[in-house]
């Protein structure tokens, strides 16, 4: 079984729109391993064909189609292998679609580590982090884990030294905002000023930044909501990735809990966690 836990970007700079139409990003993300809440599980065994389950809380609405990153992922491991590599697959969903929390690209990555593993394919990390870029700009991240740095599209990644990260309160308000549109949607807003990363010193947390919200609340007004109500709460509110997730660090985790405990009372339908 492997763990395929959310991602928080904790600085998303957009760099200017590539030739090939997509965009250039560097980005600092973390790996949020110790995530109260859980987060997506995928198991794999002995069967005569490739099959994949999906189960859980958030995988309504999912399919396991041929394009489902799971099932490409694996596709990718027999194409690299030579060989099927038949398996049931189930995958347990926790961490909802479309929030900017790579749960998708998370669920890929498991994939890739759990094949290589479990039919002894000893692919080398390198192999793998070809074979994640292939998938998605997210997928290379997880393999690495811990926080990183992201370049290009983001499938570009180099491992950073750990840097603390305060007590952070995560927030799905129940709304889906597509990503395309969400990048379509910087031509009319404008694009940000052209800032990148600064050098960082050892343990220095990175400027807490997302060059992509105004995008977001262009397409998805309803996002201001979240991010007012946890302004008054106490908390630094940042856009994750896209959205429709926020998450919010807080002086103290005494003060995030008594901001999670108000907002579930206000908001009781919306999906909270700590980390």
């Amino acid at each position: 079984m492997r763990s395929a836990p959310p991602k928080l970007n904790r600085f998303l700079a957009v760099l200017g729109r590539r030739q090939d139409g997509f965009h250039a990003l560097e980005l600092v993300t973390t790996v949020l391993e110790g995530l109260e809440g859980g987060c997506d599980t995928l198991e794999a065994e002995p069967a005569p064909e490739l099959t994949l389950t999906l189960e859980g809380p958030t995988a309504v609405g999912l399919t396991a189609t041929p394009d489902n990153l799971v099932l490409r992922a694996w596709r990718l491991l027999e194409r690299e292998a030579g060989r099927p590599l038949p398996a049931r697959l189930r995958l347990h969903k926790v961490i909802p679609h479309g929030a900017g929390l790579g749960g998708g690209s998370s669920d890929a990555a498991a994939a890739l580590d759990l094949g290589n593993s479990a039919f002894g394919l000893e692919l080398p990390t390198a192999t793998l982090l070809g074979l994640a870029a292939e998938l998605g700009s997210d997928v290379p991240l997880f393999l690495l884990g811990g926080t990183v740095l992201g370049l290009d599209r983001g499938e570009r990644v180099v491992p950073l030294r750990p840097i603390p990260l305060e007590p952070i309160l995560l927030v799905h308000p129940g709304l889906h905002v597509p990503t395309p549109r969400v990048y379509q949607a910087l031509a009319v807003v404008g694009y940000p000023e052209v800032a990148p990363l600064p050098s960082l010193s050892a343990g220095v947390a990175p400027p807490w930044r997302n060059d992509l919200t105004e995008a977001a609340l262009h397409v998805c007004p309803e996002l201001a909501e979240v991010r007012s109500l946890l302004g008054r709460l106490g908390g630094d509110p940042l856009l994750c990735g896209s959205g429709s997730c926020w998450a919010a660090r807080f002086p103290s985790a005494d003060r995030l809990q008594d901001a999670r405990q108000e907002l579930q009372r206000m908001k009781p339908h919306w999906q909270t966690w700590t980390c």
